[in-house]
């Protein structure tokens, strides 16, 4: 295991990705140390004391484990063009009574405060999503005690975030499930293997890598492995877990068979996500602006409701292409077989 990764105490080469807005618990954290892997809580769309609520339950465990931040980089809405789609979907959330936002709302989700929150209370590790934090919170982080870890989508943003000091990269192709990591959202991340960027990567820069992005199998642990990654991150087969926080009506979708597979969309959110095609998408893909966090805040309500009701169709199912291989069991179980031929 590489030096920057060794104190996080991973006996397989296996690592969970964090995955916001509910599908990763504590629960889940502490069941992938009990695999000899290590999980990582989200971050994003908490505010520091729900964040530091989830730190204190996992530290009761006494296991390594890591938290994961959306910083700042943001790609305000056009107004206009945020009042016409509002309008548009409102018919959507018309099903549940609900009155859609009239103005956008844009923040940093507590992006300081979380900071702080770290510093005074560290964690073995930090890793960083959407954008690259300013050279000295890094180096804040890394002299409280936590290794830092950037995501990225590309050779050229790999050498951004190393230039930037920090400690190890998470490669992500654009077949993982959820929000894409790129530096660039307003273009959607190039549709190339996990391996192929990931030797695109390791040409690019010396630190460890952590491989993700549609890993659901222990011969895609295998691959990325062989390719130079000095681990894999998996989210998506984890979804149906015991100690999962994925709605009901997430859960029900992946195991669906009769669902058209997964696409990059940034209908709901405004900004390149994966998740599995539905009405909602195939209605309003074309028509959403280029906005986050504006589209986020915009349909949060009308996907709480739709998830509440059990309608699939009005809710983020966010999900990577290996969403097949999800399976209703233990989390440990799933992550020892994905290292069982590593």
């Amino acid at each position: 295991m590489s030096t920057a990764l060794s104190d996080l105490g991973l006996t397989i080469p296996v690592v969970t990705a964090p995955m916001a807005g509910g599908p990763t618990t504590p629960a889940l954290v502490v069941a992938a140390a009990s695999a000899g892997s290590v999980g990582f809580l989200a971050g994003g769309y908490r505010t520091a004391q729900g964040l530091a609520e989830q730190t204190a339950a996992v530290r009761a465990a006494t296991i390594p484990f890591g938290v994961n931040l959306f910083a700042p980089n943001p790609t305000p809405v056009d107004p206009d063009a945020f009042r016409r789609y509002a309008a548009t979907i409102q018919a959507e959330a018309d099903r549940y009574g609900l009155a859609l936002a009239a103005e956008p709302v844009e923040d940093d989700d507590h992006w300081a405060d979380k900071i702080d929150l770290l510093l005074a209370d560290p964690v073995p590790a930090v890793s960083f999503t959407f954008g690259i934090p300013e050279g000295s919170v890094i180096a804040a982080l890394r002299k409280a005690g936590s290794i830092t870890i950037q995501t990225v989508t590309s050779a050229e943003e790999a050498r951004a975030a190393a230039e930037a000091g920090v400690d190890a990269l998470a490669v992500q192709a654009a077949a993982a499930g959820g929000h894409s990591g790129t530096l660039t959202p307003q273009h959607f991340p190039a549709e190339i293997p996990i391996t192929e960027l990931i030797a695109k990567v390791r040409g690019a820069v010396t630190l460890p890598l952590i491989a993700a992005g549609g890993l659901a199998t222990a011969a895609d642990i295998t691959a990325v492995l062989r390719a130079g990654a000095t681990a894999a991150a998996v989210g998506t087969v984890l979804l149906r877990t015991n100690e999962s926080g994925a709605s009901a009506t997430h859960q029900a979708a992946v195991a669906d068979p009769s669902r058209r597979g997964t696409t990059l969309t940034r209908a709901f959110s405004g900004r390149p996500a994966r998740g599995l095609r539905n009405t909602f998408i195939d209605r309003y893909d074309t028509l959403a602006p280029l906005g986050y966090p504006a589209l986020h805040h915009l349909t949060s309500p009308l996907r709480k409701a739709a998830a509440a009701a059990g309608d699939p169709e009005r809710v983020n199912l966010w999900a990577g292409t290996g969403y097949r291989q999800a399976t209703a069991e233990p989390a440990a179980v799933v992550l020892r077989r994905l290292a069982e031929s590593t």
